[in-house]
């Protein structure tokens, strides 16, 4: 991991460093954070020349050889020190909430309306909205994009950032044209390394952020991170990790579920967590409950499907969304746990 002495190196430079590297056969890769531009080295870095001639050029303070799988996640690196901001909130000091459909039925468009308007009024600090859904079933709704313009209208009407999940690249390719303000991966496409490596190289050098739901059937927490580090690693380090059950599951609940996971996370990884508590246990008098754990397990927020009209939903919306009401409770009682976590860590670290 290549570090400058300073936040932005010129043109020049940048060409200067690759063509060094470029002599070694290693490829130069940028990352740009909010404060700071790192360089991945992709490669052999482990040639002591080709570190030492690095190291002698005037705009780097230091080569980094990480001892980590993951260089760019790990508490290391520089950019472990950059501030993630959602809705005017610091994730790790404020709790944050993201609320709102499953899927957006665009026949019906005032339903999401009403919901953006009254998850924004609960206290929800960004907007989510299925625009394409991957499903079990070739037969079940599939989302189309006209709900799109949908999600757009309500982020114009409350002023909330959005995120949507996108399954492959024309998907993401609309989504960065629409400057979609966050891009979740799903379960199904987690491990889905190529996908990965595309949002990270078409969000890469923007504030776009990208939400990472650990896959169905994820092994070890390092096999979640390095998903996470292809996205980082291709250009957006700008990547939230997000426990939503896993499988096989427990008998009552949709999945197995993780949130519990999240003290893990923090551990290896500086990556804000967003904890989804609706699909962990799939039923919607058992969400807030999963949802305050996840606050007291240290989460940095929760992605929870919130509707007014549940049973008039589509997807997974009639059986697992919390209504409004609900939620406006839920945020409360989330943002005390929270703290109150918060407070108690602090207290047993001292």
């Amino acid at each position: 991991m290549i570090i400058p002495n300073k936040p932005q190196l010129t043109a020049a430079e940048v060409s200067e460093l690759q063509g060094l590297a470029g002599e070694f056969g290693v490829e130069v890769r940028p990352i740009q954070g909010a404060s700071q531009s790192i360089f991945a080295l992709i490669g052999d870095e482990t040639n002591d020349l080709l570190v030492k001639r690095i190291e002698g050029l005037e705009f780097i303070e230091k080569v980094d050889r990480v001892q980590v799988p993951y260089k760019l996640l790990s508490h290391n690196n520089p950019l472990s020190k950059e501030k993630h901001l959602i809705n005017g909130k610091e994730l790790g000091k404020d709790f944050i909430t993201m609320a709102g459909q499953c899927t957006i039925d665009y026949k019906n468009p005032n339903y999401f309306y009403e919901t953006a308007q009254a998850c924004k009024e609960a206290g929800a600090d960004m907007l989510r909205g299925g625009v394409w859904k991957p499903r079990t079933s070739p037969y079940s709704f599939q989302g189309s994009a006209k709900s799109l313009d949908i999600l757009l209208e309500a982020r114009e009407r409350t002023g909330l950032k959005v995120v949507t999940e996108v399954m492959e690249l024309e998907q993401v390719k609309l989504c960065v044209e629409a400057k979609v303000d966050c891009f979740q991966i799903g379960a199904r496409n987690a491990l889905n390394y190529k996908l990965l490596e595309q949002v990270g190289q078409l969000t890469a050098e923007t504030d776009m952020r990208v939400l990472l739901k650990r896959s169905i059937h994820m092994g070890k927490i390092d096999e979640f991170i390095l998903a996470a580090e292809y996205i980082a690693g291709n250009g957006n380090p700008n990547v939230m990790m997000c426990p939503r059950g896993t499988q096989p599951g427990m008998d009552g609940y949709r999945n197995y579920p993780d949130e519990c996971i999240t003290p893990l996370l923090k551990e290896k990884t500086w990556a804000p967590v967003i904890v989804d508590p609706s699909h962990s246990v799939g039923k919607a008098k058992y969400v807030p409950h999963a949802a305050m754990a996840a606050a007291a397990y240290g989460a940095d927020g929760v992605i929870i499907e919130t509707h007014c009209h549940p049973i008039k939903g589509m997807g997974d919306d009639p059986k697992q969304a919390i209504t409004p009401e609900v939620l406006e409770k839920l945020i409360i009682n989330m943002q005390l746990i929270a703290k109150n976590a918060r407070e108690i860590r602090a207290a047993a670290h001292r």
